[in-house]
């Protein structure tokens, strides 16, 4: 298989499935394509990888697969062990991840993940902030009912969706704790960020 994906300081769509498939363990090749260039040469380069001209998209033969949920999607029929077993947990983690792929517009326009910039807090915006609640909220409710350590017990796909979202927190030096969380969503946010497969990402960005 393999996974074009966009620069790794500030492509969140494309960490998403680069994580799930570094999960499995299984091989693939990464083909990175530096985004924002002048002359709209970024999109000329994806757009042979790409029917949409966006990154990330999987290619698995004679098959490509674009959008990074329908890429999990399909990565998760070839190794189901991305989403939970449980079907209640499954359906519940689904939801989760379908709720950050559509939502939470005014946090990702005011805070762009930039995993390059020297964290700084930020005076959130009244819609920035709602969604930071709903996302606490979303993570205490998941973590309570299903005892973690990850969104729906074991690490899946939901949890990939969401690393994006602990590197915009630690960025922006987001105060959880204002916004609902007693203690449990910001352990979450570091477990996010201490996982292998996210170290290796944040490496390779820095590098």
């Amino acid at each position: 298989m393999e996974l074009v994906i966009g620069t790794k300081r500030w492509s969140t769509w494309s960490m998403r499935p680069w994580l799930a498939l570094k999960h499995t363990g299984t091989p693939f090749t990464e083909t990175l394509v530096e985004l924002r260039q002048e002359n709209d040469l970024s999109a000329a380069q994806i757009r042979p990888h790409s029917p949409s001209g966006l990154v990330p998209a999987l290619k698995d033969g004679d098959l490509t697969i674009w959008d990074s949920l329908a890429v999990c999607e399909y990565l998760a029929e070839r190794f189901p062990a991305l989403w939970p077993r449980d079907p209640a947990a499954r359906a519940i983690a689904r939801a989760a991840a379908a709720e950050m792929h559509s939502g939470f517009q005014a946090l990702r326009q005011q805070c762009p993940m930039a995993l390059d910039a020297t964290p700084a807090s930020l005076e959130l915006s009244e819609a920035t902030q709602a969604n930071v609640r709903r996302i606490v909220t979303l993570w205490n409710d998941l973590l309570g009912r299903f005892g973690g350590p990850f969104l729906a017990g074991e690490w899946s796909i939901a949890d990939a969706f969401f690393t994006p979202v602990a590197t915009r927190f630690r960025t922006y030096q987001v105060d959880l704790a204002a916004h609902g969380d007693t203690g449990a969503a910001q352990a979450y946010c570091d477990r996010l960020l201490q996982t292998p497969e996210y170290l290796a990402w944040e490496a390779e960005a820095l590098a």
